[in-house]
């Protein structure tokens, strides 16, 4: 457990995680290198031009919370050394190749709040989240300057009907990156 907010947070062991961990295509340019290949539909976003970081992670947030059922969800911070783990002393997970993520099960709100500042910029979401059902699965890999999801298609259309969001689709075996963004 992890203490915040007044609080205790259950903390996410390897078994959380096993439905992802390993699943995911090593070395890949395709979503599937973030995101396993068992979901309906999948896309990338990133914040469009002349839109806030905080509107757009508040818009993506808003958009997953209106078409999941009530459950928590699981928040996953990733240990670059340099971003803000939220629980720095909890236990670590494994997920990608052996990248090291603090794993809290929280929900939309803490979301939204906990973290300051991330690879992608100033924003507080996690680098990777999902729902206890895991109907979904976000995820920004370490060197990534977008996120990638996997989801149902209703999921999708409500994130890709959102101008804040900018979602965009791909198909699994496509080169995720975003038109206009550069790998570094």
């Amino acid at each position: 457990m992890g203490v915040k907010d007044g609080r205790s947070w259950r903390i996410g062991t390897a078994s959380d995680v096993a439905w992802l961990a390993g699943h995911t295509t090593p070395g890949g340019l395709s979503v599937t290198t973030a995101i396993p290949p068992v979901f309906d539909a999948y896309a990338t976003f990133h914040p469009p031009a002349n839109v806030s970081l905080d509107a757009h992670e508040h818009a993506v947030v808003n958009e997953l919370a209106a078409c999941t059922p009530d459950q928590p969800w699981w928040l996953g911070f990733l240990d670059t050394g340099a971003h803000d783990l939220v629980f720095p002393g909890a236990p670590k997970v494994s997920i990608y190749w052996g990248w090291s993520y603090v794993l809290v099960e929280a929900g939309p709100e803490q979301a939204l709040t906990w973290r300051t500042g991330h690879m992608r910029g100033d924003g507080p979401l996690p680098d990777l989240f999902f729902p206890a059902d895991h109907s979904w699965l976000v995820s920004a890999l370490w060197d990534d300057t977008w996120t990638d999801i996997g989801g149902s298609t209703v999921v999708l259309a409500g994130l890709q009907r959102n101008p804040l969001v900018n979602a965009r689709l791909v198909r699994p075996d496509e080169d995720a990156l975003p038109p206009g963004l550069t790998r570094d």
